[in-house]
């Protein structure tokens, strides 16, 4: 019997692979796999910071240093940040398939490398959109490629806490750095909150550049012994084909994709409404720093619990609900008047956000064949981070023609509604183990499988 953290090389006789070789030399699991995980988790909470070093101050410079009254306008470099990224994701999981990972790694970072300066020296606002395009791409790919990677290396029995520290360490650095910001804004909206992004910037390239290792080989190698939930899951898949499968036909890919659209929605609100509604109601820039804080301070701390819970109890279930706690949190905020109510509105929306955002990447994960699984992800988060410009579009147009609360209570109402597509249109995804974990195959080898439980309301397979 074969561990948990391991599992064995495929038969002689196949192609060689990028990355390491198959058989022997290649290993999944986190513990098999722990220097390099680490490393690559620290890169991440790297990638969290870059994103981080605009949530406090980047709105504020909207109302405050460019003087922009209508809030379609103000939101411009979120609708900008998420329309790129989102597309840029999807190109990070075809060009890591095609070329490897850490190349496309190293190529977000040096798409990061002028956005303090544009920053810091904007004369107008066409500056700051223009460095939220790089935002948008070094996060596309940098992210994208450190998420395909983290997957690649856990396998399937701890995928769920594998994007639980994937995603902690990054939204952990986006809320850590939220708050430096916020208090080096006291002195100035620039440029000492940018001067923390170009340390940032300048460590993930180092790193990246000369110590992380590519991971495309153990790709393969878990391909190797997958067994799909049913042909139309199988290794052969054109780009077009995995797009259309995640974004429509198959039913769990399809509502993780909109689900997570609608999470990264009311994210881009809370990113550029929120700022404005704390400082109108006289908040500081330092109060309004700890609420930026707050919300991505408990949603990277609460996936450290919910990656690992729902290895053993689902996917489905924590994503539905963490929508409809997200759902409330929003509503409060728009029903809030006071620094208390925010922070706990602050607080449930961390919550929430926790309960979904690694369960959804971790539920493609399960579902998608490793041999086309980086495009899916790719695929998926061109969905969900289309949400930071659907959500900039929608909201600015509601709030220049109703009011920052009607649009506030709009996207509770939509994230509400997301949950409950969810409760009704996805499968539980994830693998059973440890009981299903071994078949044997001809010639008495055990081998590793993360063959699906029939039982729990997968569409029936040739495998069920």
């Amino acid at each position: 019997m074969t561990s948990p953290e391991v599992t064995p090389p495929p038969a002689a006789g196949r192609a060689p692979s990028a990355g390491p070789p198959r058989g022997g030399g290649v290993r999944l699991g986190l513990r098999a796999n722990l220097a390099q995980f680490s490393l690559l988790v620290a890169v991440n909470a790297l990638v969290g910071g870059t994103l981080g070093q605009e949530r406090t101050v980047v709105p504020l410079l909207a109302e405050q240093a460019f003087h922009l009254a209508a809030f379609s306008s103000a939101l411009t470099f979120i609708l900008a940040f998420g329309a790129v990224k989102a597309v840029t994701n999807f190109f990070a999981g075809t060009l890591s398939d095609r070329f490897g990972r850490k190349p496309v790694l190293v190529a977000g970072w040096l798409a990061a490398l002028p956005i303090p300066p544009l920053l810091i020296w904007a004369p107008d606002w066409g500056w700051v959109i223009a460095a939220n395009v790089l935002l948008g791409v070094n996060q596309g790919l940098a992210w994208s490629t450190t998420v395909i990677m983290k997957i690649d290396l856990a396998g399937p029995a701890r995928r769920g806490l594998a994007m639980g520290l994937n995603e902690a360490a990054g939204y952990g650095a986006v809320a850590v750095t939220a708050l430096a910001t916020g208090y080096l804004a006291a002195y100035g909206l620039r440029p000492a909150p940018f001067l923390l992004g170009a340390a940032y910037i300048a460590l993930g390239l180092g790193l990246s550049a000369a110590a992380v290792k590519e991971t495309r080989g153990h790709a393969r190698h878990e391909a190797a012994t997958h067994v799909a939930a049913g042909d139309h899951l199988g290794g052969h898949l054109t780009t077009g084909q995995v797009a259309r499968l995640t974004s429509f036909s198959e039913p769990a890919l399809s509502a993780a994709c909109q689900a997570g659209m609608v999470n990264n929605l009311n994210d881009g609100v809370a990113w550029g409404l929120f700022p404005i509604l704390y400082a109108r109601h006289g908040l500081t820039v330092s109060q309004i720093g700890i609420l930026a804080a707050l919300y991505p301070a408990i949603w990277g701390a609460g996936q450290l619990g919910t990656g690992a819970l729902s290895d053993r109890i689902g996917r489905k279930w924590l994503i539905a609900a963490g929508m409809l706690v997200q759902a409330a949190a929003i509503s409060l905020v728009a029903a809030g008047t006071t620094f208390a109510a925010w922070a706990l509105a602050a607080m449930l929306l961390g919550a929430g956000t926790a309960m979904v955002y690694p369960n959804l990447l971790a539920a493609v994960g399960d579902v998608a064949h490793p041999a086309w699984r980086a495009r899916s992800v790719g695929v998926y988060r061109l969905w969900r981070d289309g949400g930071f410009a659907v959500g900039a579009l929608l909201a600015g147009v509601i709030a220049d023609a109703f009011g920052i609360l009607a649009a506030i209570w709009a996207v509770a109402a939509l994230t509400g509604a997301s949950g409950l597509v969810v409760a009704v249109r996805m499968y539980e995804t994830r693998p059973v183990l440890p009981a299903s974990r071994h078949r044997r195959p001809v010639g008495g080898k055990a081998a590793h499988t993360d063959r699906p439980d029939c039982s729990t309301g997968r569409p029936a397979a040739p495998n069920c």
